[in-house]
């Protein structure tokens, strides 16, 4: 008896369906498990007022924390924080002042905490920027390497003594995949010959990474433990520089194709929580995670003199030394 017409179009549909289920389940990467809460600790997020920023602040909250959105737009921040408050009944959830963009104002917030909270458990360094045209922070470093390292790097060593008193204690630095493809062009660091978008957030990438390394050794045995991650591919507004993202036309015609591969924000901060919180990885430092486990990162990231280099120039150019 020969099958139905139907029959064997409807057994496509279903193949090709199933498949794309679960490629969209694969994309979407590890999630962190942990039922670890926080109350009684403080979170500081640099970033926070949206995307990973934002999820990672409110998962915080939900589990107990004091939790610090540490944002350049005001604005926004407290819409966030309404919106984290709403959803967690949490109110002890704070917007302060912070543009990673500029060096007085990362003194100001870093003098402000010191002198307000009585400790810092957990520092997320979270805010980016990705593939901007060539632009200059208020202090003069090329936009990416000053706001994505030069930023965190000075409010890290702002912070420390306070996140140091508050072991143990963790600091968490938001890295890219793109590391891979970085170099740290010590010749022009600050992109002043030469500037290509992609390789300047590259760079600025794996100096998180290198940054990441060098603060792991230098907190050896004091009950600081650093680690650096990717997120994912994540659907978020730090794609917003670049050229497809501008397209109204590729922008729809791709659609589709974001939503299967790109990461959601609540996936994205799965990672960050995972650093930030899993009791598994007390102790754990120096390392690079993605996807919710420990990653080798690649070979330019292991570099340990090219990471006392950087660390030199960057406390040279905060003016930390």
């Amino acid at each position: 008896m020969p099958l139905p017409r139907y029959v064997i179009p409807l057994s496509i549909f279903g193949t090709t369906f199933g498949g794309i289920v679960l490629l969209k389940d694969y994309m979407s990467g590890g999630r962190f498990s942990g039922k670890e809460r926080i109350p009684g600790k403080t979170v500081i997020v640099t970033g926070a007022n949206t995307g990973i920023g934002k999820e990672t602040a409110k998962e915080l909250a939900r589990r107990g924390g004091r939790v610090i959105l540490a944002c350049r737009d005001l604005d926004r921040a407290e819409q966030a924080r309404a919106e984290i408050v709403l959803e967690t009944a949490n109110r002890n959830v704070v917007v302060k002042k912070l543009d990673l963009a500029s060096m007085g104002s990362i003194r100001a917030f870093a003098k402000d905490i010191n002198a307000t909270e009585p400790h810092v458990d957990i520092l997320i360094n979270n805010a980016g920027i990705m593939r901007c045209p060539k632009m200059l922070t208020e202090d003069g470093f090329e936009m990416q390497l000053g706001v994505n390292h030069m930023g965190h790097f000075l409010l890290t060593n702002l912070l420390l003594d306070k996140i140091q008193a508050s072991k143990p204690s963790r600091i968490v630095n938001v890295s890219s995949l793109a590391h891979v493809r970085g170099k740290i062009n010590f010749d022009d660091l600050n992109s002043s010959k030469s500037y290509d978008p992609g390789e300047a957030y590259a760079q600025s990438k794996l100096a998180n990474v290198l940054f990441t390394q060098e603060l792991a050794n230098k907190l050896e045995g004091t009950g600081v433990t650093a680690n650096s991650l990717h997120p994912g591919i994540v659907s978020t507004e730090l794609a917003r520089h670049m050229s497809i993202s501008k397209s109204y036309i590729s922008s729809f015609l791709l659609t589709p194709v974001r939503w299967l591969i790109l990461k959601s924000p609540v996936q994205g901060a799965q990672t960050t929580l995972c650093c930030a919180l899993a009791s598994e990885l007390e102790g754990v430092t120096g390392k690079y995670f993605s996807d919710c486990k420990e990653k080798e990162v690649a070979e330019q990231g292991k570099d340990d003199e090219a990471a006392k280099r950087l660390w030199a120039i960057s406390e040279k150019w905060t003016r930390l030394s």
